[in-house]
């Protein structure tokens, strides 16, 4: 009896051995076929409103793709490259394996400046989708043709500013902007101070959230005191006003330096 039961075991066994490997023989592979199509919108012109958040921005749409074989899912990704450079450094701004994605004003305005897009400046964006079989490394791709579209986006982080008595011609009651990177999170200025003088960050232009610091050791304090310029000169500013260490700078400290 015992034997019987094993011979049935192998018999089942091979069976699905050769089962499996018929069906992975006869499985046809992929080759690409059809690219997706590009549908809307076309020749876009967009000036993002920071006032409305979550209206919606735009609809891509494109026509599905076609592969020859088996195939499984098919995924799609919209593509932004700086107009004209032929996708040199694409950016990925969304995945779906549906034929459209929607966007409302700060997911565009966000997908936009990930992308390396200057806020404020009438950005030409070239727009593709690339549909994919596979794994990375193994996918199948194809690539639809593009639209140009023109976007103008709005910072989606805090305002920090300098403002104080040594920048010339400034003194306590115009702020001076500084840039925020998205790569490094730090906020930075170049600026020309004078000496014997001094400053403070603070956000939005307004007195309510401000920095100085009280121990002139490069630590930032709410409220703090004000920070002395020694001498004149053009110096570069950095400040992390995060309350995260991030590489280069810890959190709530910032760097002079005379140039």
């Amino acid at each position: 009896m015992k034997n019987i039961i094993r011979f049935l075991i192998a018999l089942v066994s091979i069976s699905t051995l050769i089962s499996c490997t018929d069906e992975v023989k006869n499985r046809d592979a992929v080759s690409a076929n059809t690219a997706p199509t590009l549908k809307s919108p076309a020749n876009l012109t967009l000036v993002l409103d920071k006032n409305n958040p979550n209206d919606l921005a735009t609809t891509f749409v494109w026509d599905y793709a076609a592969y020859n074989g088996t195939t499984t899912v098919v995924n799609y990704s919209i593509e932004f490259a700086v107009a004209g450079t032929n996708f040199a450094s694409p950016t990925t701004v969304a995945t779906t394996t549906s034929k459209f994605s929607s966007f409302t004003v700060d997911e565009l305005n966000t997908a936009a400046l990930n992308a390396g897009f200057a806020p404020y400046v009438a950005s030409a964006i070239d727009v593709r989708i690339k549909s994919y079989v596979g794994t990375v490394g193994n996918a199948v791709t194809q690539y639809s043709n593009f639209y140009t579209m023109t976007l103008t986006t709005y910072p989606s982080w805090p305002d920090w500013s300098i403002i104080g008595d040594a920048a010339p011609g400034v003194a306590w009651t115009t702020d001076t902007d500084m840039d925020y990177s998205l790569s490094t999170h730090l906020y930075t200025s170049t600026i020309h101070l004078i000496g014997g003088k001094a400053f403070k960050f603070r956000l939005n232009h307004d007195w309510g959230t401000n920095y100085g610091d009280d121990g002139n050791d490069l630590s930032l304090n709410s409220n703090g005191a004000n920070i002395p310029v020694a001498v004149t000169g053009d110096y570069k500013i950095v400040a992390n006003f995060s309350t995260l260490d991030f590489p280069g700078m810890a959190a709530l400290h910032y760097s002079i330096t005379l140039q």
